[in-house]
């Protein structure tokens, strides 16, 4: 089944993609909650004209975004976790931290959504955070996890 999306969906794509995903996924999520329709010729036709009306809008998020990537490039955060004697953090770090350690960088636009940390952050140390701040532009933001 073919949809086009209304909205990003993590791991299926971005607004106004044309992607397949199985039929029930399609019937009984994507579709009753309003992140997609079903991509029949009519809608096809009417999604290429809204791009060609929007591409000028788009360029410029697109610019913002990368303009944002290029403010993000030196960025070093630090976020302090309470830790064990030999290290071990009680719980773990979270886009959620990342996101206030930005937030108090001068960062406050960035939402936690957008964060992404490859391996969970169970051990004080460095590691770093990936802002997917376009579908293009996506940023590496380290950040090292410190004993409070």
């Amino acid at each position: 089944m073919q949809v086009i999306l209304k909205e990003d969906v993590v791991n299926l794509g971005y607004k106004d993609d044309i992607v397949t995903v199985k039929d029930g996924y399609g019937r009984n999520f994507l579709i009753p909650t309003g992140k997609a329709v079903i991509a029949s010729e009519s809608a096809k036709k009417v999604l290429a004209e809204n791009l060609k009306q929007r591409a000028h809008k788009l360029a410029k998020i697109k610019e913002d975004a990368q303009a944002l990537a290029a403010k993000l490039e030196g960025v070093s955060l630090t976020i302090g976790a309470k830790t064990s004697s030999t290290g071990t953090i009680f719980g773990s770090v979270t886009n959620i931290q990342v996101a206030e350690a930005l937030a108090k960088a001068g960062f406050e636009n960035i939402d936690r959504k957008i964060i992404y940390i490859k391996d969970s952050v169970k051990e004080v140390g460095n590691y770093k955070a990936t802002l997917k701040l376009h579908k293009e532009v996506s940023v590496e933001v380290p950040f090292e996890v410190v004993s409070e």
